[in-house]
């Protein structure tokens, strides 16, 4: 097994992010380390994930950077940070 940096790790959950996000047409969910639910994908924003402001407690768009994404499956957008980090 090789051994992957950082930005390898980043470069492909962006494109598992993006083939998902063009897969369907459905937002996908976000949870946090702890599986809290942060809010719902919007779309990919160059490198960075953007909420919905309708699933926001605040009405605003929130922003994900791509390393604080762990990884992405059919159901959710899972992070490696809690909910309190969401900027």
């Amino acid at each position: 097994m090789t051994k992957m940096n950082a930005g390898e790790i980043s470069d492909r959950i962006a494109r598992n992010l993006k083939a998902r996000l063009e897969q369907s047409g459905e937002h996908l969910q976000v949870k946090d380390v702890n599986g809290e639910h942060v809010g719902t994908v919007d779309h990919m924003d160059g490198e960075r994930v953007k909420l919905t402001k309708s699933d926001s407690a605040d009405g605003q768009h929130h922003y994900l950077s791509l390393d604080q994404v762990e990884s992405v499956d059919d159901v959710a957008v899972y992070l490696n940070v809690e909910r309190s980090v969401i900027a």
